[in-house]
């Protein structure tokens, strides 16, 4: 019974890995792929006065300074602040039409932009991709000052903006960028403006730092569902061997029951020989018990109440080929104290078992990580 039990578990741990196994990144860490930018080029205010009078007139110096995040390969995003100044040429001044005359204002905006990469969206994550583009678009609030009008007047306008950018992955700390953003909104020419909206085109060239360098981890691989996939086909031999071999001993036991002079005894020898290991097994980076180990605990808490004077441990382990030491001591030690608490609530007593978290481990059972990723309840020494 105990062999059958244990390698019914495995068979449906490696099923239930390759129903979830697929390729995908994650920031194991909060603290992974932060960045810096600055960059530097200029922009036109597209306005229709500028566009009477000629927009090449009408541009000036842009300077721009981010800090972000990347949330995974796909997603990001950053806070940006920008400007430096902006230029107006019209004949229009207070509802009235004259001469062209040249405005200026000074200005800066804060930007909250998420980021969106086309390249990894497209064709996956590559960690060595050269070239990286991505689009980015948010809301902004600038802040702008202008003497116009013998005024000296400081406004705060709301736009919105929308870009595309180019990244050229020097290594995994630092990308030269080059980038092109439209953006609209409120016009601080006031009156001295024929709209009350302007447009601005901006392009810049810069370069972004990240700290520690980026850092994604692969969940998961080909070479280990294929792995998965060949120990399902033996664990399923095994399953059928141990069902005959459990036939047969099924027969032997009614023989022996029919015998024995105090069935009590015998069915009490019989719990004992059965107290052994049970294997729970867990999905990736997780320490819930599914409904299959909630049968394996249940079995195991029925055999230890059978046989209180016997003393348990459960030793929980992580799968060593993912994640950082660290991070699988915990893990291990989560499914540990997972699987000892449905035990007590099963009805077993605090005296009879204790749990230990062993973190990551080689393959444990034919080779196989995901196989790894288990508690298993045996007899203390």
């Amino acid at each position: 019974m105990k062999s059958k039990i244990v390698i019914l578990s495995l068979v449906l741990a490696g099923l239930a890995t390759v129903a979830n196994a697929q390729s995908r990144y994650y920031a194991e860490s909060a603290k992974d792929n932060y960045f810096i930018s600055v960059g530097v080029g200029a922009q036109v205010c597209v306005n229709p006065d500028n566009s009477d009078y000629g927009l090449g007139d009408a541009i000036t110096p842009l300077f721009n300074l981010s800090v972000g995040k990347l949330i995974n390969p796909v997603w990001g995003v950053r806070a940006q602040v920008a400007g430096f100044n902006t230029k107006l040429y019209s004949n229009f001044a207070n509802g009235a039409v004259g001469p062209f005359e040249e405005y200026k204002t000074d200005y800066f905006t804060l930007r909250a932009d998420a980021m969106f990469n086309i390249s990894n969206a497209v064709a996956g994550y590559n960690p060595d991709r050269l070239f990286e583009g991505y689009a980015f678009m948010g809301p902004g609030l600038q802040f702008a000052k202008a003497e116009i009008g013998g005024k000296d007047d400081t406004k705060a306008l709301i736009n919105g903006s929308v870009g595309l950018g180019g990244a050229f992955n020097i290594n995994k700390f630092f990308a030269i960028n080059v980038e092109v953003r439209g953006e609209l909104g409120q016009s601080p020419f006031g009156d001295y403006s024929s709209s009350v909206a302007d447009g601005a085109v901006g392009a810049t060239v810069g370069a972004t730092y990240f700290f520690g360098g980026k850092k994604f981890v692969k969940v998961t691989n080909e070479a280990l569902l294929a792995s998965v996939n060949g120990d399902i086909k033996k664990y399923k031999e095994l399953l059928a061997a141990e069902q005959n071999s459990h036939a047969a001993t099924k027969e032997a036991l009614a023989a022996a029951e029919a015998k024995a002079k105090q069935p009590v005894e015998v069915v009490k020898e019989v719990e004992v020989a059965v107290a052994g290991p049970r294997a729970i097994f867990f999905n990736i980076g997780s320490a819930k018990i599914d409904s299959k180990g909630q049968v394996n605990i249940q079995l195991a808490a029925d055999v230890m109440k059978a046989n209180p004077e016997v003393k348990y441990i459960v030793n929980g382990y992580a799968d060593k080929a993912t994640g950082s030491a660290n991070t699988n001591q915990r893990i291990s030690d989560k499914r540990a104290e997972a699987v000892y608490n449905a035990l007590i609530k099963a009805g077993v007593s605090e005296s009879q078992i204790e749990w230990k978290g062993n973190g990551g481990q080689g393959a444990m059972y034919d080779n196989s990580n995901a196989l790894t990723r288990v508690v298993v309840i045996e007899k203390a020494n």
